[in-house]
């Protein structure tokens, strides 16, 4: 029976490709892609079923920053398709026909940007994407990722070609023109997105449920301690691909306007837990460095589409990307229950592997970051790849220098224990001591043994700790470089 926090009398459905298409009689946990594909939409692909590959990207309508709505690529392979319950969504084939190509799709064919073709349509749908984002012009300060029409290559850096046919890829995003006036797509950016529908579906003993109000979803989490929340899923879409994950209660809390507040005033900053990490980095626009150097490491731009900082937090995972950050800014996190809402200290939030501060019954709401910002930071993440990566090390620094004595400092490890934490022992050596090399190498030692860092497929532990000292160093000869 459907969660009585939910009230719906409509069967769930979404529109795809401009048609209204009914749901069906699925199972709550399948996955958007295989919805897809069951309903002759091959042009998505599985490749990976991780979010890795970007085979089975889509547009989503979604609310825009600069325009009212977005064309928003995401990967299909980690959406449930009840995530998608009255909303908009547009496919490759929906781009365009054999006998009218999409302009993305005809400058693919022209320069060559497709090989053997798995590939392709996800990249067709990650480049529209980018050839619709407001504000995109033509620019003469070009650079390796950036082209003369504006186009930024991180947004296809979530799509992989096994064929390396990358240069005519990139080729053909950098041909593209604007859209024309007579560009549905690009029209509708004008209109408001589908607003949120009440959804609810059960199958067999699984039950997904939206419902329309943050009460309404505290009220559940009050009375089911089996619920699984989920915002982008690109947790909780692996968990259920690769290890046969199938909770028994998935609750959907993205698009709650509650859980999307974001506000810069002169004491914090405050970031919604639902807030998309491309909608906070877009708005934030820099004003947070830290956080700015983060986010283009943290996956790819098809992940930090769906991707939530809340969602990152709420995993307790020991070596997501934010907590490094967030630990070095001193970051604070509150949390809401039926019981109120509470204020916990990020450096205080982390209780052991996986395990919080946070109840059972309780959702992150709101991340606040206090104001002003140490004038030196920085972010350090060691992986074996440079981008799209999961870290084998990462570190988030918050500097304060004064009269060439080191005033404060907060640092923030991540893949070093069983937790994220902060390195209270280096930044002890750092503070009160001067800004000098002979201070950094002394704290670097000391940084050397923070942490119980372990071997895993990843790194070893003397490899994780030997980079622990080394990013200190690094941090220091940068600026005394710079």
């Amino acid at each position: 029976m459907i969660t009585q926090a939910v009230t719906t009398q409509r069967a769930p459905a979404l529109k795809v490709n401009g048609e209204l298409t009914a749901i069906g009689d699925v199972p709550v946990h399948t996955t958007a892609l295989d919805w897809l594909r069951d309903r002759g939409f091959t042009g998505a692909k599985e490749g990976c079923a991780e979010g890795e590959c970007g085979a089975c990207s889509v547009l989503v309508a979604r609310p825009g920053i600069d325009t009212p709505t977005e064309w928003t690529a995401v990967n299909t392979c980690l959406l449930p398709i009840a995530s998608l319950d009255g909303q908009e969504l547009v496919t490759s084939e929906g781009l365009g026909t054999p006998a009218a190509l999409h302009p993305v799709q005809q400058e693919l064919a022209v320069r060559g940007g497709s090989q053997c073709g798995f590939c392709t349509p996800g990249f067709v749908c990650s480049m529209a994407a980018e050839y619709y984002r407001p504000g995109r012009t033509a620019s003469t300060e070009c650079d390796n990722e950036h082209g003369p029409n504006g186009f930024d290559l991180h947004s296809l850096s979530g799509n992989l070609c096994r064929c390396t046919g990358y240069r005519p890829i990139r080729d053909a995003a950098y041909a593209l023109g604007n859209p024309g006036d007579n560009d549905s797509l690009a029209v509708r950016r004008d209109a408001p997105p589908p607003t949120p529908a009440p959804t609810g579906m059960v199958s067999g003993e699984a039950e997904f449920i939206r419902p329309s109000t943050l009460d309404d979803v505290l009220t559940v989490l009050a009375d089911r301690n089996d619920a699984e929340l989920v915002a982008g899923s690109t947790d909780l879409g692996v968990q259920v691909n690769i290890f046969g994950s199938r909770p028994a209660l998935t609750i959907a809390i993205d698009r709650l306007e509650e859980l999307r507040e974001f506000g810069v005033g002169p004491q914090e900053v405050r970031l919604g837990a639902a807030l998309t990490l491309t909608e906070i980095e877009r708005r934030l626009a820099g004003r947070v460095p830290l956080l700015g150097q983060m986010f283009p490491q943290f996956g790819s731009r098809l992940i930090r589409n769906g991707a939530t900082i809340g969602g990152n937090l709420g995993t307790g995972s020991p070596i997501g990307d934010t907590p490094p950050a967030l630990l070095a800014l001193d970051a604070s996190l509150v949390l809401a229950s039926r019981r109120g809402e509470r204020v916990v200290l990020l450096a205080e939030y982390f209780t052991g592997y996986r395990q919080t501060a946070k109840a059972a019954d309780e959702l992150i709401r709101t991340i606040v970051i206090p104001l002003p910002l140490a004038p030196m930071t920085a972010f350090h993440k060691i992986a074996k790849r440079r981008f799209d990566d999961i870290s084998s090390v990462a570190i988030g620094y918050a500097v304060e220098v004064a009269d060439g004595i080191v005033r404060d400092a907060r640092i923030g490890l991540g893949g070093v224990a069983a937790t994220p934490l902060r390195a209270r022992e280096t930044e002890a050596a750092l503070i009160g001591q001067p800004w000098t090399e002979g201070t950094v190498r002394t704290a670097a030692a000391v940084m050397a043994a923070e942490g119980t860092p372990m071997d895993d497929h990843r790194a070893s532990s003397s490899y994780r700790s030997a980079m622990l000292g080394q990013s200190l160093l690094r941090f220091y000869f940068e600026r005394v470089d710079a």
